[in-house]
């Protein structure tokens, strides 16, 4: 019996072994392919040129291919919605954890789970149909398709991660902390805000890279409501994301062209721009667990 038991533990744990090194072996070719696809357009146009480029051209007689705009657009639409997004969801998943009666709490969560389940080309289509007009109207402008529409869209797609994760990081702190708290004569929001949060710090810091990941790389619903043009960033005017650069142009470019090395390009910038936010993340929350 205790053999049996053995082999079957053995079988199992062969079966991670596998199913672990498939994941890594995934990432692995994802990062070659996007490394040997994309240097080539990079030596050509020039690392700086590329990168620091304001003008992106590839139809022009003489093609350009700067991709500033793009990152620019990027990094100042994810701040801006995990600036709006963060707190919304942490105190969110406080309540929720902490304050909220088990009924309430079961109807948000509900409401949580089903805002994460909604594709993205919905999120798109209400943005583009409910948001744009209004932007349009209240401030005044030509077109409401702009970088704060898409800031807004992002920071409602990002709740769902941050909430979801804090959640389950706040209810994982163990009641004694809690109670040790109580006895000492703190209050409910002293505990909460100086006990628990502290204690479930990173998991609710793995949250906000699960929110950086999900805005950083979303395309579609971004497409819809940004206008997709490569302006260099303004909140009132329309903004293209390296994510869309990416998937509104690669359908029709020519086989081995520079412009479709140029894109291979972008995506590996912006594959390279979530590895350095997950690495430094991870260092920061190693460097505090050491501390």
């Amino acid at each position: 019996m205790k053999n049996k038991a053995n082999t079957l533990e053995t079988v199992v744990h062969g079966i991670f072994l596998i199913l672990g090194l498939i994941t890594v072996g995934a990432v692995l070719l994802i990062s070659i392919y996007l490394i040997v696809s994309g240097l080539p357009a990079i030596k050509e146009i020039g690392l700086w040129n590329f990168l620091f480029g304001g003008e992106w051209a590839p139809s022009k007689s003489d093609p350009q291919f700067g991709i500033l705009p793009f990152i620019l657009t990027s990094i100042y639409g994810t701040a801006g919605a995990i600036l709006i997004g963060t707190p919304i969801g942490f105190f969110t998943s406080v309540y929720l954890a902490k304050m909220a009666p088990k009924k309430m709490k079961q109807i948000v969560s509900s409401a949580v789970s089903l805002l994460a389940g909604i594709p993205s080309v919905v999120y798109g289509l209400v943005g583009m149909l409910v948001l744009v007009p209004a932007i349009r109207k209240i401030f005044q402008l030509p077109d409401g398709a702009s970088l704060l529409a898409a800031i807004i869209v992002l920071s409602i797609m990002v709740l769902p991660s941050i909430i979801k994760v804090s959640l389950t990081a706040l209810e994982a702190v163990p009641k004694e902390y809690e109670e040790g708290s109580f006895a000492l004569g703190s209050t409910p929001v002293e505990t909460y805000f100086k006990i628990s949060v502290p204690a479930a710090k990173s998991g609710i810091a793995t949250a906000i890279v699960l929110g950086v990941g999900r805005a950083i790389g979303e395309a579609m619903a971004v497409v819809m409501v940004s206008g997709n043009v490569a302006n260099m960033p303004s909140l009132f005017e329309s903004v293209r994301f390296l994510t869309t650069a990416v998937s509104s142009e690669m359908s029709y470019t020519a086989t081995g062209s520079l412009h479709q090395q140029a894109l291979f390009s972008i995506a590996l910038v912006l594959f390279l721009f979530i590895m350095l936010i997950n690495a430094t993340l991870n260092f920061f929350l190693k460097k505090k667990k050491e501390s």
